[in-house]
């Protein structure tokens, strides 16, 4: 048997698409695929809320770490020791954010002063001299757990403790 076009079957059926192209007729148009949804904005939203959530937060604990720190109060303890007699003894304290300074002349060792101190900047210095007699002087300085100590020996020598 011969079909239209001359081509000759062969115990098989063509599909209608071959028929219609062979015939000059269109297939009918499959229907239109949904769209499919990006993914990429939703992933890129997510990460940017996350990472905006995450400094918030280190920013809230920042700042709740350095309002705790601002109301501790530490106690400063400067000693001076030694064998000088006519010694000048000059000591700073950071304390709320001011600097109180006090000096001292012609103090007899040993010499002790407790200083109670707040805010974020704490510490301060001790320096202490000999007079025109000289000696041998020693200070030290103990903040929040850290104690410095200087030496010096003469006339008009320096010890000076700071970096608390």
């Amino acid at each position: 048997m011969r079909t239209r076009s001359g081509r000759q079957r062969a115990g098989h059926r063509y599909s209608m698409a071959a028929m219609a192209q062979q015939q000059g007729w269109s297939a009918p148009v499959p229907p239109p695929q949904p769209k499919k949804r990006r993914k990429w904005p939703w992933v890129l939203l997510v990460v940017f809320l996350l990472m905006t959530g995450g400094c918030v937060a280190l920013i809230a604990g920042v700042a709740n770490e350095v309002d705790k720190e601002t109301k501790r109060e530490i106690t400063v303890t400067y000693e001076v020791t030694g064998s000088a007699k006519d010694v000048t003894i000059t000591y700073s304290t950071y304390s709320d954010g001011d600097l109180s300074q006090n000096q001292l002349s012609d103090v007899e060792l040993p010499w002790r002063k407790e200083e109670k101190t707040k805010g974020f900047v704490k510490g301060g210095t001790l320096a202490v001299t000999t007079g025109a007699s000289g000696g041998k002087i020693r200070c030290e300085v103990t903040a929040d757990g850290t104690t410095r100590t200087a030496t010096a020996s003469g006339k008009f020598a320096t010890a000076t403790c700071d970096g608390f």
